[in-house]
């Protein structure tokens, strides 16, 4: 097992950062459920297949954006170990990659759910719940319970609740929840980031576990200024899911698993998870000497890279 060379930069007095290898795109060709893989090696087929082209359009892309420089381009595919575990990391590995390649595709890395939660012990999820900002909401007391206490999330200002005491002091109206900066009408969304196992531990919710996913395809955590995802070359593969590290390099000629932006090809079931996924990234703070190291790197390869985390994500929701 092997782990890529990392190098740290000082950014303006403050602690050493490190900078991770960055690809100009990274291209997720799925996210395996036990459904999926219940269909056998001809659904994984058929996946692939609707998703070839719309993968080959975000290359093509990617190269029109950049017509003086040759992109960096990965792959990943992930699966869920989180929530189910199923078979071992060995036949589903292979069964995706067959498939994957009947299709023209190449797989360059290949990740795990449990691995958003935590990797190389470090408690990914955890990590960036510290980092949630919410966004504050007009004509409020602030007298709801903080995020990181209530385990709920949302873009705006929930309907009032009010307690008996207040019900019977006067008339009160309902009043409709509201999505902060409408435009004329709300979209509101309110996101569940955790519930409880029955022995009282926190268990993840899968927009959020996502919303990890992709801050670790952007490259934007750290871990006491270190990188937290850099991906392992393995020998063979493991049998058991909790020997198998966060994120495989599958293709040894892959460019960096990071990436200025990200693209991810969904089945259309997935559409409520990724706008839940933008509600919560777009409430992440990020360290300021992060954002400024690699708004300094994109800068400097002429990437014109948007400051607001959630444009830098672009999505294709595929009927299956």
């Amino acid at each position: 097992m092997s782990r890529p060379d990392v190098t740290f930069e000082e950014t303006a007095a403050r602690r050493s950062v490190e900078s991770v290898p960055l690809a100009h795109l990274s291209v997720e060709l799925g996210h395996l459920y036990i459904e999926e893989f219940a269909g056998g090696i001809e659904q994984l087929r058929r996946h692939f297949a609707r998703v070839a082209p719309w993968a080959a359009a975000a290359r093509q892309a990617c190269v029109d954006r950049m017509p003086a420089a040759r992109p960096r381009i990965s792959t990943c595919f992930l699966i869920d170990d989180y929530f189910t575990r199923f078979s071992t990391p060995r036949v589903v590995m292979e069964q995706v990659r067959e498939a994957a390649q009947d299709t023209g595709l190449v797989i360059d890395y290949f990740a795990r759910e449990a691995g958003c939660a935590q990797a190389d012990d470090i408690p990914l999820a955890e990590l960036v719940l510290t980092q949630l900002v919410s966004d504050p909401v007009p004509e409020t007391t602030g007298d709801r319970p903080p995020t990181s206490e209530t385990g709920w999330l949302c873009n705006g200002r929930r309907s009032p609740v009010f307690r008996p005491e207040q019900a019977m002091s006067a008339v009160r109206e309902w009043q409709p929840p509201m999505q902060n900066a409408a435009n004329r009408h709300s979209i509101f969304v309110d996101v569940e980031l955790w519930d409880y196992e029955e022995d009282g531990r926190r268990r993840w919710s899968c927009p959020f576990l996502a919303a990890v996913w992709q801050l670790m395809r952007m490259g934007l955590l750290r871990h006491e200024g270190e990188g937290v995802t850099n991906p392992y070359q393995l020998d063979d593969w493991p049998d058991d899911w909790d020997e198998m590290p966060a994120v495989v390099k599958l293709n040894p000629h892959a460019a960096p698993f990071s990436a200025y932006r990200t693209f991810s090809v969904l089945g259309s079931r997935f559409l409520p998870i990724e706008h839940a996924v933008r509600t919560i990234l777009s409430q992440v703070s990020i360290s300021p000497a992060v954002l400024d190291q690699i708004q300094t790197r994109s800068r400097n390869e002429h990437i014109d890279l948007p400051k607001d985390l959630v444009e830098r994500s672009e999505y294709v929701f595929v009927s299956e």
